[in-house]
């Protein structure tokens, strides 16, 4: 049985219930008496109830002795439950500190919130996006050096064996040309990567002797560690993506959110700092403003006629079509200076040529989008129709361009495409690339080093002097000029990219994404000082949540196009025969059933065998099938469930909307004086928080009793005045 509920209580709990539950001011025995009834309910509540003690909002010493109210009587906890009890509080410190780690170790919490409270969640959300991908850069280095670089430093390997011998069969025209002068300027070097080419940063300068039964393989942590932070990258995007997934398809179309609901209870009454107080104002009114705006687009799109989306339609394919032949062009460009900058890597324009492919990306990528939305505004579209089919296709543009780099790069080191002498000898194109991953890499680490500075040119040689001399000027064209807008869209496709070339480049650069955390430290600060001193916000606020997800997308869909080649480049290409791990492999992944074969037992290689062979492969992609039926069969039945409580709502709330209709008809014939303003303005009209509820006749709804005495008291006017707080435009309905 458990200990029946003391009548008396700790002396601030009584006192707490003493003050609070005096509703009007009676004699004093009257008060003791109506308290101690109020504390007696209380405690009954509080040991029937079953809600954890954390939950209440009491202090610790009075939750301490609610805890020893649920105890049974007589009986006190055991060392075990004791030791259960720290156990499960030291599991709630870890989970929230694994939170917190999640989070970024609250990295930039203060300058997000005043970016969210400033420019609304959507801008807010481009900053978080870059602080996630600078917590996936810093894991993936993380791993490459415990798992690669620390164990090659540590454990002193031996110098490796003699590498395979070729004599290579190379025309003159294909042979190093010493004559030529070369430019050797310290700073280039590192512009260009050569100063690195003999360090960690790239895949040649790691060498090993061979595989040995009892030593830790250096060749399979290699090859392994890429593909496992490409999983673990993956893994975290996508429970990223799914935890923004927009909960519109969950509520259905029709369902929009009171907007009187975010008017009336959106405002913290916590804060009492004045900087606080104009964040959070502009925070609201920013989330108004996205309401409204979705509102409006949905109504235009409901009011279109069949011709008016038959003529949309065909305004549509002509717009993409010239568009489609623009992308070509673009990605035509992109391959062509790809192959005569490696073509023609040993002229005297080679300074020149080191940068031409980042270059003309750039420059595709800078005109493109100007291009686009010219092609789009000339079919009148509406606004948000506009913004996201050129959002559409600048993602194409940008993933188009860096895959084609990447195929372009295939075609002259691999001979993807094209039959040369030294690539069906050696696998590759021997005569001009002696250590091709290195040469691959130097072309990922200069678009890394390009993109930055291009990030850095833009903020300090074209934002800051324009906002310089928009300030200066007050002629018709500065006004018009205005300010830079803050794109959103654009800096996300930025940094996108970026973060595509630092994936395809784990094999090559293994330490590439240390450069990259570097840049992303940077590029917030300089992203932050150019949209709260140089820029403006777009007129288009997003919300948080649909942002996030397409972020997230864009982000998968940059992992896929890094991982297709590099899967390719580990399972079917050969190595270089003079630098690297496998000199002497045909593959990188033929190190894998060498060590099976020697470090496993015979019993372990028949399971890995058995795994691998279509016994296994088959019956397990049946019962994926299944279970991936089995899931969406569930998703659907969730959804017809959804609807029909959410019809279910409607109709009881219609019900009760009748009730009180018949209720106010019956109370004036039941009263024998006549109703007074004041007790027909208390009078309840709504029965849920959001007003008006759904399916409600649409009345206006009247403030209560309680609001009226709250609005009456000192400083409260300001809070219970929408007007007062928010600066709405004329004609907008709440």
């Amino acid at each position: 049985m458990d200990r029946a509920c003391p009548s008396r209580a700790p002396a601030g709990m009584s006192r707490q219930w003493s003050v609070q539950s005096a509703p009007a001011p009676r004699r004093p025995d009257l008060q003791a008496a109506a308290a101690e009834e109020l504390w007696e309910d209380e405690m009954e509540r509080l040991c029937a109830s079953r809600e954890p003690v954390r939950m209440l909002p009491y202090s610790m010493a009075d939750k301490r002795f609610i805890r020893e109210l649920r105890e049974p009587e007589g009986v006190k906890p055991s060392c075990w439950q004791r030791w259960l009890r720290r156990g499960k509080a030291a599991r709630q410190h870890l989970r929230e500190a694994a939170q917190k780690l999640a989070r970024g170790f609250g990295l930039w919490e203060g300058a997000l919130y005043e970016i969210g409270g400033l420019f609304g969640t959507g801008i807010q959300s481009y900053f978080t996006f870059l602080r996630f991908l600078l917590l996936l850069n810093l894991l993936t280095l993380l791993m490459m050096a415990s798992f690669v670089l620390l164990p090659l430093v540590w454990l002193h390997y031996p110098e490796p064996g003699p590498a395979l011998k070729l004599s290579l069969q190379c025309s003159s025209s294909h042979l190093p040309q010493s004559g030529i002068p070369r430019f050797h300027n310290p700073l280039w070097n590192i512009l260009t990567g050569r100063a690195f080419n003999n360090t960690y940063l790239f895949y040649g300068a790691y060498r090993t002797g061979p595989e040995r039964r009892s030593t830790y393989s250096i060749r399979l942590a290699y090859l392994l560690s890429p593909v496992a932070c490409l999983l673990l990258c993956f893994c975290g995007t996508l429970q990223r993506m799914v935890g923004g997934l927009p909960q519109q398809p969950l509520l259905g179309q029709g369902y929009r959110a009171p907007l009187s609901a975010k008017v009336f209870s959106s405002w913290d009454f916590c804060i009492r700092v004045w900087e606080a107080a104009i964040i959070k104002k502009h925070e609201i009114s920013n989330e108004l403003k996205v309401e409204l705006e979705e509102g409006r687009r949905l109504e235009l799109a409901q009011q279109q006629t069949r011709a008016q989306k038959a003529c949309q339609l065909l305004a549509y394919l002509r717009t993409n079509v010239l568009i489609v032949l623009l992308v070509a062009g673009a990605i035509s460009a992109i391959f062509w200076a790809t192959k005569y900058s490696q073509d023609n890597k040993e002229e005297s324009l080679f300074l020149v040529l080191q940068y031409l492919p980042p270059g003309v990306i750039a420059l595709v990528n800078f005109l493109g989008p100007q291009l686009f939305t010219v092609l789009i505004q000339l079919e009148n579209y509406p606004p948000s129709t506009e913004v996201n089919l050129t959002l559409i296709w600048c993602v194409v543009l940008k993933l188009a361009s860096l895959g084609m780099f990447s195929f372009s790069l295939g075609q002259t080191v691999l001979c993807v495409g094209r039959n040369k002498t030294s690539c069906e000898s050696y696998g590759y194109n021997a005569c001009e690339y002696q250590c091709w991953e290195n040469s691959v890499g130097e072309e990922l680490y200069k678009l890394i080093i390009f993109n930055f500075l291009l990030t850095v040119a833009f903020a300090f040689l074209v934002t800051l002097p324009r906002r310089l001399l928009v300030e200066r000027f007050s002629s018709r064209f500065w006004t018009w000029l205005g300010r830079e807008e803050f794109l959103v869209p654009k800096n996300v496709l930025d940094i996108v990219a970026a973060q595509t070339v630092t994936w395809m480049g784990l094999f090559y650069c293994p330490l590439l994404p240390l450069l990259h955390s570097a840049f992303l430290l940077l590029t917030f600060y300089i992203k932050k000082y150019t949209l709260l001193r140089n820029s403006r916000a777009s007129p288009r606020l997003f919300r948080a949540s649909s942002s996030t997800f397409f972020f997230q997308l864009v982000l998968l869909l940059g992992l896929l196009l890094a991982a297709v080649p590099q899967g390719y480049v580990i399972s079917s290409t050969r190595s270089s025969w003079d630098c690297g791990l496998f000199t002497n492999y045909s593959a990188p992944w033929r190190v894998v059933p060498e060590l099976v074969a020697l470090q496993l037992p015979l019993a372990g290689q028949r399971a890995l065998h058995f795994l691998s062979s279509h016994a296994f492969s088959l019956p397990l992609l049946f019962l994926l099938s299944l279970v991936l039926t089995v899931c969406v069969s569930q998703s659907r039945a969730n959804a017809r469930a959804i609807q029909g409580l959410r019809k279910q709502l409607v109709w009881q709330v219609q019900e009760k909307w009748h009730l009180v209709d018949d209720l106010s008809r019956l109370l004036p014939e039941l009263s024998p004086e006549p109703e007074s303003p004041r007790s027909r303005a208390s009078r309840p009209r709504s029965f849920c928080p959001g007003f008006p509820c759904p399916g409600s006749p649409g009345r206006t709804p009247r403030l209560g009793s309680s609001t009226r005495l709250s609005s009456s008291s000192p400083g409260a006017q300001g809070a219970s005045d929408p007007a007062s707080i928010f600066h709405f435009p004329s004609g907008t309905e709440l």
